[in-house]
C-alpha cells in the first residue's frame, strides 16, 4: 500500500542513516552484584506472516522474558534445537566476550553477560541460518536504567521482514526468493497495535530485525522525539516528518507524548524502499486523560558512560573491504576459530576501521563488543552519536572508531542488501 505522505526511495532511506545530529552525555555507573538467570531452548513455533494464509513454521525461544536492569549479570544457558545449527547474537552488547557467538562457541553451558549499559538491543538466532528452513525469529533485549525515566508506558516494536510463498510458507535469507513475496511482522503479528491515553508519554523501543533491508518507519501526527540510537543515550531531538531509518539490527528510542483526542488511530508506517505500508497503529483510549496536559520535555536519558571524546591521533587504523567474499571474509557456518583475526589491538587504544564498499549494493556493516563514531570524511570530527551498526552505499568508504576497552574476541558481520545474499563474518582480538 503506497503512501503520497511518506515518498521515500531507497537512495533516501540510505541517506537518512547519517542525517541526524545530537550530543552524547558522558557519566559512569558501577556493577550490582546481581546474577540473574536466563534459560533458553530452541521451539519450533508457527506465525502468520501474512493475512489470509496459513500460519508458517519458524524456530523461535517461546516467550522469554529478556528484561533486565543496567548492572545484571546474567547466566545464559543455551539448549538450543534437537537437529538446527543456531546461536545466540546478542547485537549491542558491548563487553561480553564469553556469549559472543563462534568465538565463544555457546551451545549447552552457561555463560555470562555482563550488562554495562541501559538500553534497547535484540537476540537473533539467525546468524547460521542462512538457506535453513524454517527460517527464525528475533526478541528485544531491554535493559531499564538505574535511575528513573520519565515515562508512563515503556512499549517495543520489533519488526521484522520474511519472504513467503504464495502456500503461506516462510523461506529463510540467504536463499533465493523466487516467487516469494516481501511480508513484515510487528511483535510476531501482522499488525501490532498500542493503546494509550490522551496526555500520556509513551516510550517506544523500535528495533529493526529485518535480514537484509534498510527501512523506515513513520508515525503520523506526532512529534516522535528521538532519545537513543543503536541502545545509546543522545541529547534528544525531533524525528524529521516523524520518519526514522533503521539498518537490520539498528535500533532506536523515541518518547511519543499522545496529545490526539480518544479514539484517533494513528497508523505506524514502514517504508522498504519501494512502497510504504501500515504495520501498526497508535490507538488513542476512550479513558479520560491521563493528567490535564502533556508532561514538560524529558531530559536525555541517563549515560551509559561512553566517553565524549576519541583520541584519533596514533590509533590503530584497519582496512577492510566489503561486499562479497573476499580475502579472510567466511560464512558464519565455515567461520575458523584459529584463522588470523582481521585486526588485533591492545587495549584501550582507539581503533580506526575504513570500511570500503565494492558490492554494486548497499552493505550492512555490525560490530560486535564496542561501540563506534561515524568519523567525517577528513578524520576531523564525527557524528555526534555511538552505532554499532552501519549501511554503507556501493563504492563508499566510511570510517569508524572505537575505544578497545574490553579484552576478547568479537565477531564483525557484513551483508548486502539482498535477501539471497550470504552472511559474512570474521573476528578481532583485544588483548
Amino acid at each position: 500500500m503506497a503512501s503520497p505522505e511518506f515518498p521515500l526511495d531507497r537512495r533516501e532511506l540510505m541517506a537518512g542513516l547519517g542525517a541526524v545530529a545530537l550530543t552524547s552525555i558522558s557519566t559512569s555507573a558501577g556493577f550490582a552484584q546481581v546474577r540473574p538467570e536466563l534459560q533458553l531452548e530452541g521451539k519450533v513455533e508457527s506465525l502468520q506472516l501474512r493475512p489470509g494464509t496459513p500460519a508458517t513454521p519458524v524456530w523461535g525461544l517461546g516467550e522469554p522474558d529478556l528484561k533486565f536492569k543496567r548492572g545484571d549479570i546474567v547466566d545464559v544457558g543455551w539448549n538450543g534445537f534437537n537437529d538446527q545449527l543456531a546461536m545466540l547474537n546478542w547485537r549491542g552488547i558491548d563487553g561480553a566476550p564469553e556469549v559472543e557467538p563462534l568465538p565463544a562457541r555457546l551451545y549447552k553451558v552457561t555463560k555470562q553477560m555482563p550488562l554495562r549499559h541501559a538500553g534497547t538491543f535484540l537476540c537473533d538466532l539467525g546468524l547460521l541460518g542462512d538457506g535453513q528452513a524454517p527460517p527464525s525469529r528475533a526478541y528485544p533485549l531491554v535493559v531499564r536504567e538505574s535511575e528513573p525515566v520519565a515515562v508512563d508506558r515503556d512499549a517495543v516494536f520489533l519488526i521484522e521482514d520474511w519472504r513467503v510463498l504464495p502456500d503461506g510458507t516462510a523461506i529463510a535469507p540467504g536463499a533465493e526468493p523466487k516467487d516469494a513475496v516481501p511480508a513484515y511482522t510487528a511483535n510476531g503479528r501482522t499488525s501490532f497495535e498500542i493503546s494509550a491515553r490522551t496526555n500520556e508519554r509513551v516510550r517506544l523501543r523500535l528495533i529493526s530485525a529485518c535480514q537484509r533491508a534498510v527501512i523506515a518507519t513513520k508515525i503520523e501526527n506526532y512529534e516522535v522525539r528521538v532519545m537513543a540510537i543503536d541502545g545509546q543515550p543522545s541529547e534528544p531531538f525531533l524525528a524529521r516528518n516523524g520518519a526514522l531509518v533503521l539498518a537490520p539490527g539498528g535500533r532506536a528510542d523515541v518518547f511519543i507524548d499522545v496529545t490526539m483526542p480518544a479514539g484517533t488511530s494513528t497508523p505506524i508506517l514502514l517504508h522498504d524502499g519501494k512502497e510504504a505500508r501500515p504495520v501498526g497503529r497508535i490507538v488513542v483510549s476512550g479513558e479520560p486523560p491521563i493528567r490535564p496536559a502533556p508532561l514538560p520535555l524529558a531530559p536525555p536519558l541517563p549515560s551509559n558512560g561512553l566517553p565524549e571524546r576519541i583520541e584519533l591521533k596514533g590509533a590503530t587504523r584497519v582496512d577492510l573491504a566489503l561486499g562479497g567474499p573476499q580475502g579472510d571474509w567466511a560464512t558464519p557456518a565455515k567461520f575458523n576459530a584459529t584463522a588470523p583475526p582481521a585486526f588485533r589491538v591492545k587495549g584501550d587504544r582507539t581503533v580506526v576501521l575504513a570500511l570500503t564498499n565494492r558490492a554494486a549494493i548497499a552493505t550492512v556493516f555490525h560490530l560486535h563488543g564496542h561501540h563506534f563514531r561515524h568519523l567525517d570524511r577528513l578524520d576531523d570530527g564525527w557524528k555526534p552519536f555511538w552505532l554499532d551498526t552501519l549501511a554503507i552505499e556501493p563504492g563508499q568508504t566510511q570510517r569508524i572508531a572505537f575505544r578497545a576497552e574490553y579484552p576478547g574476541r568479537y565477531l564483525i558481520e557484513s551483508v548486502v542488501t539482498d535477501w539471497a545474499a550470504p552472511r559474512l563474518v570474521r573476528w578481532y582480538a583485544v588483548e
